[in-house]
């Protein structure tokens, strides 16, 4: 089951989510703007700057939570509540009353201006394909995991160490886990490739997984061999693994 759900979010994040983000993220970026004469709608393809009036904002730094809105009026279609990912730099300063230019596109406010300054509503399309590999490649090689981990039970194998929760899973788990983060979120500030996470990632974990493998498997017991004395002195020798 955990291979399967695992699996399952791996493909997800690679062949579902990727792509269509960066289609979403295409048409805004290339969208115009709607013609001065077109007749206004609800929902339009092209970038329409409306006028609203602000109503009120919200502050709120929570401990788990935090929210930044503003309720912005006026407009035809467009009038409700819209989500920033901060107060900086327009939110923190806007009041009740002010007039502020918003930025519509396909029936969202996707950014708001007022005096040169201009702040993306969590609505605008951003493409961070970066965040997304890692999390599809740590999923790919938790199915991996799974997988390797509930074939050594399925067939029967007497004892199943090392593919046990405690030491090795939780070890594997955790090698999995920091290179995808540790690839992951540097390549997010700086805008990597995503196709370096999962190129960098998944041979780090593997070469871990290998050692930790070497470091906790079990080692069977010498096993003493007495041959038959043929015309010499009695002699002993052992076999183990090493």
């Amino acid at each position: 089951m955990v291979a399967l759900i695992s699996a399952a979010a791996c493909y997800v994040a690679f062949a579902v989510v990727l792509p269509t983000d960066a289609k979403l993220y295409r048409d805004y970026a290339t969208a115009k703007h709607c013609p001065a004469h077109a007749p206004e709608e609800g929902w339009e393809n092209c970038l329409r700057t409306v006028r609203f009036t602000v109503e009120r904002t919200r502050v709120d730094h929570g401990v788990r939570n935090s929210t930044f809105e503003a309720t912005l009026s006026g407009a035809p279609f467009w009038s409700r509540i819209v989500r920033f990912r901060g107060e900086e730099p327009l939110l923190a300063h806007l009041r009740s009353g002010d007039q502020v230019s918003g930025t519509v596109w396909r029936g969202d406010v996707v950014a708001v201006g007022k005096g040169g300054l201009r702040q993306a509503t969590s609505r605008e399309p951003s493409y961070d394909p970066q965040l997304t590999a890692a999390l599809g490649t740590f999923t790919g090689l938790l199915a991996a995991q799974g997988l390797g981990f509930g074939a050594v039970r399925l067939v029967g194998r007497r004892g199943h160490e090392p593919f046990t929760w405690l030491p090795y899973g939780r070890a594997l788990f955790s090698v999995m886990a920091l290179p995808c983060a540790a690839v992951g979120v540097p390549g997010w500030w700086l805008g990597f490739p995503w196709w370096v996470i999962p190129v960098v990632a998944v041979p780090v974990a593997a070469l871990s997984a290998r050692w930790l493998y070497r470091l906790w498997r079990p080692h069977r017991q010498p096993t003493t061999v007495e041959p038959s004395n043929q015309g010499g002195g009695p002699f002993r020798y052992e076999t183990g693994l090493f």
